[in-house]
């Protein structure tokens, strides 16, 4: 075997030569030569035609780095893997055929050492491929983290605001092959304990609604701008964002230019926080004209709150309850009492009654604009901060 073996090995340009023939013949991406020229591929033949002879030849131990660099060589060229394995199998069947050849030439005894010997030959193959599989998978596997990483770094410019970065919301757009102004949603999701992904599928599930889509990861959170393209309605998209979802998701209001997502990106974090710690579940805020002031700062709007709806809040439940949906639905009644009675399944009667009730807590009449106002904005509080409607202890 050692004698066939250095034979080989003196032939080995000529031997590449017919193995190139034969690989650009049977492979059409070899041989269009779109991703690997002929001297390219003509030369890896040789390294590792010398390392699989230098191994049978009993001078080369285990070494493998000739499978491993094609490997990774093969991956950044974008060459398909199936393809680079068909060439390798190919390869050993040349260097098996050119062997059984030179043994029959040499006699019988040639012929018995080979056969003896084939089971050896074939794991051989199978080492190569399987080193060559492996740095092919590595290879991909830190393109993609560094490709992660990259669109992370570019979503960045767009979601911590003009001063995060030089790139312009326009330039983001370009890179992220997203469109600049179109139809918009802000998703930030909660990674639970114990857990890779906060949406695992999810991708796949947008795409299939055409949504495109542009994510960073955070130790805690995974956060995505979402581009709705031609479907104007959210509501597909949140059912799917909702089916995936194994912690707590919140969701931004939609807008339409991409340098809204800064602004989305608080709003969707207000929204998450807003649900209690230790559930799954899904939450969006609407775009009220005060939202920008409410969640800014908590603390001043929770003391707004108590101020204005105090009274309301330390009643019993189901008086708070009743007060604070019928102060909702007659304000978005526009102050009629038919209308919101009509919404809550009462008489005009009782809402009239409940919001005499509700001035007695508020300690003035709502035909006042300012107590009016200060109404709308404390219920526009409880709606973006459900906790701030809880019943006070007495």
């Amino acid at each position: 075997m050692a004698k066939l073996a250095a034979d080989l090995l003196e032939q080995i340009d000529a031997l590449a030569d017919q193995l190139l023939v034969r690989i650009t013949e049977e492979i059409e991406i070899y041989r269009t030569e779109c991703l690997v020229s002929r001297a390219e591929l003509r030369a890896s033949l040789i390294a590792n035609m010398d390392q699989i002879l230098g191994r049978l030849l009993g001078e080369r131990g285990g070494d493998l780095s000739a499978p491993r660099l094609i490997g990774r060589t093969r991956a950044a060229q974008d060459m398909p893997l199936p393809e680079v394995l068909r060439a390798y199998r190919l390869g050993f069947a040349f260097v098996w055929e050119r062997l059984l050849g030179a043994a029959r030439d040499s006699g019988q005894r040639s012929v018995d050492a080979l056969l003896d010997t084939a089971t050896t030959i074939w794991e051989l193959a199978d080492d190569f491929s399987l080193a060559l599989t492996e740095s092919y998978r590595e290879a991909m596997s830190e393109r993609m983290i560094e490709a992660d990483r990259r669109r992370s770094g570019i979503l960045s410019a767009i979601l911590d605001g003009p001063a995060s970065g030089s790139l312009s919301a326009w330039e983001v757009a370009k890179l992220l092959d997203l469109p600049y102004e179109g139809t918009f949603l802000v998703v930030v999701a909660e990674v639970t304990e114990g857990r890779s992904s906060a949406l695992p599928r999810l991708e796949d599930r947008l795409r299939r609604l055409d949504v495109g889509s542009a994510w960073r990861s955070q130790p805690h959170h995974e956060i995505g701008v979402l581009s709705l393209g031609p479907r104007r309605e959210p509501a597909a998209v949140l059912t799917a964002v909702e089916q995936v979802a194994l912690g707590r998701v919140g969701v931004s209001p939609v807008f339409h230019r991409l340098d809204g997502a800064a602004r989305a990106l608080r709003l969707a974090q207000v929204a998450l926080e807003a649900l209690a710690r230790g559930t799954k579940g899904i939450r969006r805020l609407d775009d009220d004209p005060h939202i920008d002031l409410l969640v800014r700062d908590r603390e001043t709007t929770r003391r707004f709150v108590l101020r204005v709806l105090g009274g309301v809040l330390a009643t019993p439940d189901h008086e708070r309850t009743t007060l604070l949906t019928t102060a909702t639905v007659w304000i978005d009644a526009r102050g009629s009492a038919a209308e919101a009675g009509r919404q809550l399944y009462c008489h005009e009667n009782t809402v009239r009654q409940r919001i005499r009730r509700l001035e007695e807590h508020l300690g003035g009449s709502l035909d006042d604009p300012r107590v009016l106002s200060d109404l709308t904005i404390a219920l526009r509080a409880i709606r973006a901060f459900p906790e701030l409607g809880d019943r006070l202890d007495a």
